[in-house]
């Protein structure tokens, strides 16, 4: 599940186009001051924004790197579980064989069988574990990436609304930031 970098330096360049442009040609056109207060506003939300995006795509990876090495330890205890249970059908085979010739089957292997039963129970258990602690790695992951998504929507909105010059964009970038923030609270708990 890899996540797609969205090249922001691109987005920062033009916000700061335009943060230069309305300070040093707009400032003597009517509402300049005003326009550079507010550009100044939208640039400073897009830097918090972007920050809560690099937070949310950090754990976003970090859970998935974890869901991966869990799933692998998962896996290697499965192994282990199969290869008791392959020694314990051995040994099982073994005293069919000897009762089918008419032999007595050996008490050992008896134990050995029961032994590896029993292992099997308690390695079965910490398979179970590690499978559940991958999921719950997976499924946070994915809400992060969610949210990460959604900061990154927020970004492009808010320098999408410097350049057009339209608040209406930046108080839905900045509603959009909300929505990411409920997905990296979430992910997080």
């Amino acid at each position: 599940m890899e996540e797609a970098e969205v090249p922001m330096e691109h987005l920062h360049e033009k916000i700061e186009e335009a943060a230069d442009e309305s300070s040093h040609g707009e400032s003597a056109e009517k509402g300049g001051g005003m326009l550079s207060n507010w550009i100044g506003r939208v640039a400073l939300t897009t830097a918090i924004i972007s920050v809560l995006s690099a937070i949310t795509s950090l754990m976003a990876g970090h859970n998935e790197s974890e869901a991966m090495l869990e799933q692998i330890k998962a896996s290697d205890q499965w192994s282990y579980y199969q290869a008791k249970g392959i020694k314990s059908e051995i040994y099982a085979a073994t005293n069919k064989i000897l009762v089918a010739n008419g032999k007595e089957p050996a008490k050992a292997d008896e134990a050995k069988i029961e032994k590896y039963k029993e292992e099997q129970a308690e390695i079965k258990k910490d398979a179970d574990n590690e499978t559940k602690m991958s999921e719950d790695h997976l499924h946070r992951h994915v809400i992060l990436a969610r949210g990460n998504t959604i900061f990154q929507i927020a970004i492009a909105m808010a320098a999408i609304g410097i350049l057009t010059r339209q608040k209406l964009l930046w108080y839905l970038s900045m509603g959009l930031a909300c929505v990411g923030m409920f997905f990296l609270v979430q992910g997080l708990i």
